[in-house]
């Protein structure tokens, strides 16, 4: 075999890694044969991971995971979806030696029964856990349940550090992830949580960014993760200096992670921080709720240069821009806050963020605060990206759940689906139209006879980019206790180019 036939198939198998373990298929005859050509097709993914952390530790929580994947064409054949207890094991956040590796280390029991294990794609399942022992989880899934896989873990905790109501969309495994948002103040008590799904150790530097730069340390070095392991590491180990705003940065020398910030807060309550966007220079903060009373914005660029950002929000009117905050300054390796106030007076909204000049990359979240004095409760939006295709939230409840769609540039029409119940109920659709740098809380199309909870697809029509975020509200006495889950694409498609034989690659 000679150097070209083995670059071309290195090139092949690279395709189909990258690509999630996509389909890859040839055109038909009548693409092949009609004198054009198409770059690229869009195929159902085969096979999709998700990590879950650890919901709580506390003894008073009420855990709920939904499963959902959404019917997708082009899948058929056998297939599952199932998510097992990962491995726990707390760490302080050093790197342990060799033998202190071996002792702490607890092996996943693969033959546990999984704690979901969906029957069929197009109806949610859900489990519950109560107290402290609610695990972290591995999952996957394949065949028809791959495409557009999607997973949450909604807590419930009535008293203590962090009561309220938690959500977290479990993650897929990846090698880089920000969070703006974070802090070690000593009112806070954050950890960063990182799963391992495969079958060999990852490593993992974490730090963090301060108002100055960042913050010196060495324990956030060389953390190993066991193989289908998880551990939740408190930030406070890892600085002695206290900071209210903090952007964390964890980055993969070896293998891959799912990662995520739960942030607890003694007098508000707290919420799990989905990491944020990729940096970039025009970022959408999608669904901050129209009684918020509290608005923080934070914000880090990575790179040498100062970034300077409009600051503008997307009304369900149009775009507006917050008087005395019409731009923010955030200098080169530093974090930012700005504090917005009650931003959205009743009515809701989006941050959208753009250069005010050069373009440099940031990365950005907010907190968000409802209620007052001792009854307040604290969730986050980060930036997040425009649907592509679909996006999918799995729990939702007949009271309670707020969809929030942001067009930041032109009208756009989507196409919202409830799927059934998880107990029964028949699906329903609806169409809306969002226009140009609105934000809209659009009616819910509820499930007919709906029993249990709820999945919601969106899927853009025409029209312009949209963000989306799901808002999960559950009032605990006069506490207003809510959830925010940002909604970005659920990756169930991947762009596969086509391409014709060519028996030239095998001459020399």
């Amino acid at each position: 075999m000679n150097r070209t036939t083995l670059t071309f198939l290195a090139c092949t198998a690279a395709l189909a890694a990258v690509t999630g373990l996509a389909a890859v298929t040839a055109p038909d005859a009548s693409e092949a044969n009609d004198g054009t050509s198409t770059a690229a097709v869009r195929l159902p993914v085969e096979r999709s991971s998700l990590l879950c952390p650890t919901p709580s530790t506390s003894d008073l929580a009420e855990t709920t995971y939904t499963s959902f994947t959404p019917v997708t064409e082009g899948t058929d054949g056998d297939g599952k979806a199932e998510l097992r207890p990962a491995a726990q094991k707390e760490t302080a956040g050093r790197e342990e030696s060799a033998e202190e590796k071996g002792e702490g280390e607890e092996k996943p029991d693969r033959a546990e029964k999984p704690v979901l294990e969906p029957k069929a794609p197009g109806t949610p399942v859900t489990g519950e856990r109560t107290g402290g022992e609610a695990p972290a989880l591995v999952g996957t899934a394949e065949g028809p349940f791959a495409p557009g896989w999607t997973v949450q873990a909604t807590t419930e905790v009535s008293a203590g550090t962090g009561r309220g109501l938690l959500g977290v969309n479990c993650t897929a495994p990846d090698t880089e992830f920000w969070f703006p948002g974070a802090s070690t103040a000593a009112d806070r008590t954050d950890y960063v949580h990182l799963t391992n799904p495969d079958d060999s150790a990852a490593v993992v530097d974490i730090e963090l960014y301060g108002k100055d730069g960042r913050l010196k340390s060495t324990v956030g070095e060389g953390i190993t993760v066991p193989a289908h392991a998880t551990e939740p590491i408190l930030l406070s180990t890892l600085s002695d200096e206290q900071q209210t705003d903090l952007t964390v940065h964890v980055g993969v020398r070896s293998g891959r992670i799912g990662a995520a910030v739960q942030a607890l807060d003694d007098k508000a309550g707290g919420d799990w921080l989905a990491a944020a966007a990729d940096p970039g220079s025009n970022l959408v903060l999608p669904g901050i709720p129209k009684d918020a009373k509290a608005v923080r914005l934070v914000l880090f660029t990575p790179g040498g240069t100062d970034a300077d950002l409009k600051v503008r929000l997307a009304s369900p009117s149009g775009l507006i821009t917050p008087a005395g905050h019409e731009t923010v300054r955030v200098k080169a390796g530093t974090t930012t806050a700005v504090d917005l106030g009650d931003l959205t007076r009743g009515e809701a909204g989006s941050l959208v963020l753009t250069p005010t000049d050069r373009s440099v990359p940031v990365v950005a979240a907010v907190r968000v605060v409802r209620g007052e004095g001792a009854d307040r409760e604290t969730a986050f939006i980060p930036a997040t990206g425009p649907i592509g295709a679909r996006a999918t939230s799995p729990d939702n409840r007949a009271k309670g759940t707020t969809l929030s769609v942001t067009a930041p540039e032109d009208t756009a029409e989507i196409k919202v689906t409830a799927s059934p119940g998880s107990e029964g109920g028949t699906a329903q659709s609806r169409t809306y139209t969002i226009k140009g740098g609105t934000t809209q809380d659009v009616e819910l199309p509820v499930p007919g006879g709906l029993k249990g909870t709820y999945a919601l697809t969106l899927e853009p029509v025409s029209g312009g980019p949209v963000h989306a975020s799901r808002t999960l509200a559950f009032p605990q006495d006069d506490v207003p206790s809510f959830t925010i889950q940002p909604l970005p694409d659920d990756r169930g498609t991947v762009s596969v180019p086509t391409a014709e034989e060519d028996l030239s690659v095998l001459q020399n």
